[in-house]
């Protein structure tokens, strides 16, 4: 069967969902091709958390600002698709609070000191699994079912061929696909970015029946609050790529997070795999690629912080928009 769309986005991740919902405000007619099942969003604890990420990566001001910048982009995002934000702020409990709360203050973050626990409120969340299903449930979006194996081009458009043996015939394809290998048929210079991004493993602990008030980070691990328990998590595994649990793992986030969270109580829990992908300098790749291709990919684990501001620079990179800061940023062919 053959079918027809002004924008095909391949994979329904957060990049890929968030953009297909840009486009479809913006007037485009999307379709949506992935093969569901968990991906790297579902399995996340939905962090937008710009403040800590940036102090414990050590970033420039001018990269906290880029990060608190696609932060402030989600309240009107999540009033949209109607999730709540949750905007408690976060902890940091270590040796290191003092030099971590400075290290806030001079990126331009709030942040105090109080019994060797630094609070910052510029870190907010959403809850991975609501916002992922009401990003699916979007009005107007059109999701396949099935796996895009072959992309070849047809004049001004591009036809992707399914593993069902669908057709799918669009005038410009998003590249979603987190860290899977360039689909067949991808230009020379698509398939050169792609190659660029590494797999990152990550591993999650889901624990029902505790609860906390806010994101609490420590060194080894973080707790993040959810409807029905916490999530600790979460592994950095670079260069991996398989979704087996891993007990060591799970016991190593275990044992960390319990140096500043109550885990004697632990029940219930249920171990989470999913692998991101990152590009060399920590940025997404995001816009054009040449030849009515598009990428959005590899946030590394920013993925949920920087959705709406992904979205946002495809869908300008589609319409012919000028590039501002964001596209700028995360323009692909900066590498």
């Amino acid at each position: 069967m053959s079918s027809s769309s002004e924008i095909l986005i391949i994979g329904a991740g957060v990049l890929g969902l968030a953009t297909a919902v840009e486009l479809t405000v913006r007037g485009r007619r999307v379709t949506v091709v992935d093969p569901g099942g968990d991906n790297a969003s579902s399995v996340a604890a939905g962090m937008i958390a710009p403040a800590l990420e940036c102090a414990l990566e050590n970033v420039t001001r001018e990269r906290a600002e880029l990060l608190r910048e696609a932060r402030d982009l989600w309240p009107e995002f999540a009033e949209r698709i109607g999730v709540t934000l949750s905007a408690e702020g976060s902890e940091w409990c270590g040796p290191d609070a003092a030099s971590v709360g400075e290290r806030l203050l001079n990126l331009g973050f709030a942040a105090w000191v109080e019994g060797g626990v630094t609070s910052t409120p510029d870190d907010w969340r959403v809850e991975a699994a609501p916002a992922m299903a009401a990003l699916r449930a979007w009005s107007g979006l059109n999701i396949v079912m099935d796996r895009a194996v072959e992309l070849i081009p047809d004049g001004a458009r591009w036809q992707a061929r399914l593993q069902s043996g669908d057709v799918v015939s669009a005038r410009s394809v998003v590249l979603a696909t987190g860290p899977e290998a360039a689909i067949p048929g991808l230009t020379p210079e698509a398939v050169r970015i792609i190659d660029l991004i590494r797999p990152i493993r990550g591993q999650l602990e889901q624990i029902y029946g505790l609860q906390i008030e806010r994101m609490r980070r420590g060194p080894g691990a973080y707790v993040a609050p959810m409807t029905d328990g916490v999530l600790v998590g979460a592994s950095m595994d670079f260069d991996r790529r398989d979704l087996a649990p891993d007990s060591v793992q799970a016991k190593r986030m275990i044992e960390a997070a319990g140096r500043f969270f109550d885990l004697t109580s632990v029940g219930v829990r249920r171990t989470r795999v999913g692998v991101r992908g990152a590009s060399p300098d920590g940025l997404p790749m995001a816009g054009a690629l040449g030849e009515g291709l598009l990428a959005a990919l590899a946030p590394r684990r920013n993925g949920w912080l920087l959705a709406p501001a992904v979205a946002q620079t495809v869908a300008g990179a589609i319409a012919g928009e000028p590039k501002a800061a964001f596209a700028a940023a995360f323009d692909p062919l900066r590498f």
